[in-house]
């Protein structure tokens, strides 16, 4: 009887053994099995994450540029006129005043600004804003090394806020490498370098939020999101991937308290390669199709027949236009233009704009539900046709007035389709004396109707130096009456 209990607890010991050196095994088995696996995910969780920028940072540096200005403001008669002494020439007490308060009476003085920009050849031409250099008398250039150049305008575009100046070194300069921005994804890393504030040699990173954002600049807006904090004085600075290529260049911000908020915008460098070779040549050279589109509502949608909200809906068509002699007529929706499809409205202004003038393009189009096909020999936009859609007034009027455009309608929310809308006044000018501001509406100039541009200029042109003109103003809901001094 002891003799088989024995048995069975030496059986039950081998068990127990055999168990554990099974479990053990499973156990190293797993381990081996399944840590490569995992560590595989990590790694790949992981791409695209990179640990440091600061080999790309210092690589990059050296081609980052920071751009001080200098614009010279003139003291005018009339301001001057404000601070005479309202005394006597016999008075006492005149050269009390003037000894104490003449250093006060202005004078011309020095508007400083400061922006960045980036190397794109060894020759010394540098890519920027061009609000950081337009109207300016001077512009100083500042390497990352502390050496400094003064710079010239080579060639600027102010519908796509880009610029090239040059310097002249007496060494090869390091440019940077332009790269993709087609290729850039929402998601990536994205590291942007410039001189926020004017503290110089800043980097700063993020992702990119967005793409293909329209936020009312003007008709080539096709910008880049992103949440790296961009600030005043990054204007003109590089945005770059992770492989330190360029991909944007820093331009816009959203803020409402002056500094970064998180949302930054950033010019595709894809758009700046294209304008490259005319930007050096010192004129950019627009190709025009002559048409006025809009986008493509869901009510629209229906009533035209389309299947989706794609293309660009054409609401009118230019006189001896391109498009008129193509035979492209009110109502058509553009599709495709030169193979490249329109999306939506925004797409057809800057692909148009960047063909190549004289160029023959296929045009597709829906038409009463049907596609077919055209082709159009693109012409040149001139400035003359542009007055059609934007006027400059005299400098002695001080504001700048449009034709109602979507566009307009959606800055300054307005619900009137056609008009003559102020868009810009400025500041010291008799028409911001007057109380113009920018989204009035002008409805009549000494009670006649304006309806359009040309009406406004003509109109104007009828007055001269001394007089004073009587504008009928509609201001959101409220129509009222402002006069206008025209400065002697």
């Amino acid at each position: 009887m002891n003799v088989m209990k024995r048995k069975e607890c030496r059986t039950c010991k081998r068990s127990v053994i055999r168990l554990s050196i099974f479990c053990i095994s499973a156990f190293f088995v797993a381990v081996l099995i399944f840590t490569p696996v995992s560590e595989a995910r990590s790694a790949r969780d992981l791409t695209g994450a990179p640990g440091s920028f600061s080999s790309l940072v210092k690589d990059a540096s050296p081609s980052v540029v920071y751009i001080s200005t200098v614009k010279i403001i003139k003291s005018s008669v009339r301001g001057l006129k404000r601070f005479q002494l309202p005394l006597n020439p016999d008075d006492p007490f005149n050269d009390f005043f003037e000894h104490f308060f003449g250093e006060q009476m202005p004078r011309d003085f020095r508007q400083k600004s400061l922006g960045s920009g980036f190397i794109i050849d060894k020759d010394g031409y540098i890519l920027t804003n061009n609000h950081v250099v337009e109207k300016t008398d001077e512009i100083k250039v500042r390497l990352a090394d502390g050496k400094e150049f003064i710079a010239k305008i080579v060639g600027r575009d102010p519908k796509t806020d880009l610029a090239l100046i040059r310097i002249k070194a007496d060494t090869p300069l390091k440019p940077l490498k332009l790269g993709n921005s087609d290729k850039l994804e929402v998601g990536d890393w994205v590291i942007a370098i410039g001189n926020p504030f004017g503290l110089g040699n800043s980097v700063t990173a993020g992702i990119v939020s967005a793409k293909y954002r329209h936020i009312g600049t003007g008709i080539y807006d096709n910008f880049i999101q992103t949440d790296a904090p961009i600030n005043p004085g990054n204007s003109g600075g590089p945005l770059l991937d992770a492989k330190g290529e360029v991909i944007g260049i820093n331009s816009v911000i959203f803020t409402k308290s002056g500094g970064s908020l998180g949302i930054g915008f950033a010019i595709p460098v894809n758009m700046a390669k294209d304008l490259l070779p005319q930007l050096k040549k010192g004129k950019v050279e627009r190709g025009w199709l002559g048409v006025m589109v809009q986008k493509i509502t869901p009510e629209l949608r229906g009533i035209l027949g389309l299947q989706n909200d794609n293309g660009a809906l054409v609401a009118d068509v230019s006189d001896g236009g391109p498009a008129e002699k193509a035979g492209i007529k009110r109502g058509d929706v553009i599709v495709s233009f030169d193979g490249k499809k329109i999306k939506e409205m925004n797409d057809l202004p800057y692909i148009v704009a960047s063909t190549r003038v004289g160029k023959k393009v296929k045009i597709s189009i829906i038409r009463k539900g049907r596609e077919k096909s055209c082709y159009v020999k693109v012409g040149e936009l001139q400035e003359k046709k542009e007055v059609q859609s934007a006027s400059k007034v005299r400098p002695d009027f001080g504001m700048v007035v449009e034709d109602i455009r979507p566009e307009l309608k959606r800055r300054f929310g307005l619900t009137e389709s056609s008009g003559v809308v102020v868009v810009q006044v400025e500041q010291g000018s008799s028409s911001a004396e007057a109380g113009l501001r920018p989204g009035d509406i002008i409805l009549e100039i000494h009670y006649m109707p304006i309806r359009n541009i040309d009406q406004f200029t003509k109109k104007m042109s009828t007055y001269k130096k001394g007089d004073t003109i009587l504008f009928l103003i509609k201001r959101q809901d409220a129509t009222i009456y402002l006069t206008l001094h025209i400065r002697d």
